[in-house]
């Protein structure tokens, strides 16, 4: 600041003045009213547009200090600084708030909150050093004094600041999870319009004309007990696929992942690291939620393939609970059989009640003889094999066999009538029989 400047600022030990904040007041000297002839006819313009020649000056260096930072974010908050030193004026509570919301307008135009901090530290540091030009004279006190007062205002502007700032956050976030929230349900019910679909689909990052599967992901308890494990899903699959087409979700207390295919999605047997294996590895971490099912629908190309793949997804996930399969991760392509064994229900229940309805008649019901009859396909027909996983002796599992063929008229140890009593077994699991009997 220069030497005509700091004359227009008080001498230590006299009444504070307000020149440097432009209202006008005479400045005092020496105890007197008296005034110099120039001083006297300055007017109030020329002394504001002083001020606001200095305090642009402050503004502009801050901002360069911070890599360019908006200078619009300081707004009044320089004035209430120099005001601070020279009078020890406190904020008013409207001043406060007017800098709450340039925190969140600093948030809407995308400054981080650090960056917006450091603008206004580097305004009030940038200040500082040259307002000693002024109280340079003023006794040890008075220093101490106009520092306390900076001091005061920094701390309440920048905490109204860090305020505003996370408002406007919080409230975007919200309004984000919204619209993600509104996007996926309209995504995978399938019957949106096209054109609006693919226009909400860009911010996602997603391309409607490229194929995506959907896998779904069920844990053992409540998923508001594992939401700490979706934060972290999505950013684990985009790393290891290497595609940012990645959108993950919560709906109907399940986790759903839209993702682009898998490289070895057209074949039958799939891989390791599929989608499935990736998520299943990176839940399992979590503490909760565990154990997880998994199902991964085939991929299909544009927004109705999406909602394909994930009724896929979601119908396997149904008949792997209801079949009881082991397997934490199942895809499309493993239950293709039992699909087409449900798309006709009303005959696959007819075969269910032609070939094992004299079953339910047996001592004891149908149940001890149906799961004898599915070990014993699951274990390859290998009578031994199914009694060690029955728990039961080789006598006692040829024993039921036979009761089965006796009652039925198929013998599963015949090769020619194997195939139909398998495919009666397997309906009977899909159909809940004989528990849920849909005859």
């Amino acid at each position: 600041m220069s030497a005509s400047h700091a004359a227009e600022l008080p001498e230590p030990g006299r009444r504070p003045h307000h020149d440097l904040l432009g209202t006008g007041s005479a400045v005092l000297q020496d105890g007197t009213k008296e005034v110099n002839d120039h001083r006297h006819a300055r007017t109030r313009a020329d002394v504001h547009d002083v001020h606001a020649s200095w305090l642009n000056e402050v503004a502009e260096s801050a901002s360069r200090d911070t890599g360019g930072a908006p200078v619009e974010l300081l707004g009044d908050y320089l004035s209430m600084l120099a005001e601070a030193a020279t009078s020890g004026r406190e904020p008013r509570p409207c001043e406060l708030e007017a800098v709450g919301l340039l925190g969140r307008r600093a948030a809407e135009l995308g400054v981080s909150a650090g960056t917006a901090v450091q603008l206004y530290l580097a305004a009030a540091r940038r200040l500082w050093q040259q307002l000693p030009m002024v109280i340079r004279s003023r006794d040890n006190q008075a220093v101490r004094n106009a520092a306390t007062a900076v001091l005061h205002v920094v701390d309440g502007a920048v905490a109204r600041l860090a305020e505003g700032y996370t408002d406007a956050r919080r409230q975007a976030a919200r309004w984000e999870e919204t619209l993600r929230r509104e996007f996926i349900e309209d995504l995978l019910r399938g019957d949106a319009d096209v054109g609006r679909l693919v226009e909400r689909a860009e911010p996602f990052g997603l391309d409607m004309a490229r194929p995506h599967q959907v896998a779904l992901a069920t844990p053992a308890g409540r998923l508001d007990e594992a939401t700490t494990a979706i934060s972290t899903l999505e950013h684990m699959i985009v790393q290891e696929k290497g595609d940012r087409e990645v959108l993950v979700a919560a709906k109907d207390g399940r986790i759903v992942v839209v993702a682009p295919p898998d490289p070895d999605a057209t074949t039958s047997r799939p891989e390791p690291n599929t989608l499935g294996d990736l998520m299943l590895a990176e839940l399992d971490r979590s503490p909760r939620g565990r154990p997880w099912r998994i199902t991964v629908g085939r991929p299909y190309p544009g927004s109705y393939g999406i909602a394909r793949s994930y009724e896929e997804a979601r119908e396997g996930l149904t008949m792997a609970q209801r079949l009881h399969l082991r397997a934490p991760v199942i895809h499309g392509e493993q239950l293709l059989i039992y699909r087409v064994l449900l798309r006709d229900q009303p005959a696959i229940s007819d075969l269910v009640h032609s070939v094992l309805g004299e079953l339910a008649h047996a001592r004891g019901g149908a149940e001890p003889l149906l799961n004898t009859l599915n070990a014993y396909f699951a274990a390859g027909c290998v009578a031994t094999e199914t009694a060690r996983r029955l728990h039961l002796s080789v006598r006692a599992v040829t024993y039921r066999l036979d009761r089965i063929a006796a009652l039925t008229g198929h013998d599963p140890t015949d090769p020619a009538q194997r195939f139909t009593i398998n495919a009666a077994a397997l309906g009977a699991k899909l159909l809940g029989w004989p528990n849920d009997d849909p005859g």
